[in-house]
């Protein structure tokens, strides 16, 4: 299960999540994103890993066969189910990464975005395998996240002994959070997802990494 105490942050987050998008310097980057992700997913049926407000949900809505969007907070999926999609194009359901139910359906596409990062590295293998139940045979997985930026990124406060790497988070409410963010490379990137991919693609920008698979 998605830690709790990453599920209440984002919770408290939700109305101040979309404020990462306004940094100056990674607007280049964003808009290759925005042309980008959308394009490598049309005409699919995608399952979105932690949708949060929406963000990305709105950009490959037009051009994907359907979206069904999930997270474990209600509060930013609130924002995400207040924004315009095409109709019956989106659906919205609470979900745990870990366990994606049946109830959901069967899917040629995948999309998490900033979830890489979240996600222990000891619960790689587990998050993989509730994901790729969902997904036919040649679903294209496209995943997005930060790279540790010095200057730019939140600066890196803890290493636990598993290797894991957390930040400290500050609220608009004031309140400082311990927050699970870990930076793979692209070798980790790989040795995780090559054994379930039959092509993987892998994009270093200069504030994000793009990495795009499909599932054999």
């Amino acid at each position: 299960m998605a830690s709790p105490e990453l599920v209440e942050y984002y919770r408290r987050r939700a109305g101040e999540y979309e404020a990462i998008y306004a940094k100056p310097e990674r607007q280049a980057d964003l808009a290759v994103l925005r042309k980008e992700v959308p394009q490598r997913l049309a005409g699919r049926h995608i399952l979105e890993i932690a949708c949060g407000t929406g963000y990305w949900t709105t950009l490959v809505a037009p051009l994907a066969a359907s979206i069904v969007a999930t997270d474990m907070a209600e509060e930013p999926m609130t924002i995400a189910q207040g924004k315009a999609y095409p109709p019956q194009r989106v659906r919205f359901a609470l979900a745990d990464a870990y366990k994606l139910g049946e109830d959901l359906g069967r899917f040629d596409g995948a999309l998490a975005m900033f979830w890489w990062s979240h996600i222990p590295l000891a619960d790689i293998g587990k998050f993989l395998a509730s994901l790729h139940r969902r997904l036919e045979r040649g679903a294209r997985v496209v995943m997005m996240d930060n790279l540790y930026i010095a200057g730019s990124s939140t600066p890196i406060a803890e290493r636990d002994a598993a290797g894991n790497t957390y930040q400290l988070r500050r609220l608009a409410d004031g309140t400082e959070n311990r927050v699970l963010k870990n930076f793979p490379s692209e070798s980790d990137l790989r040795a995780a997802l090559a054994p379930h991919a039959r092509s993987f693609a892998y994009r270093p920008l200069e504030y994000y990494w793009l990495a795009e698979y499909e599932l054999k």
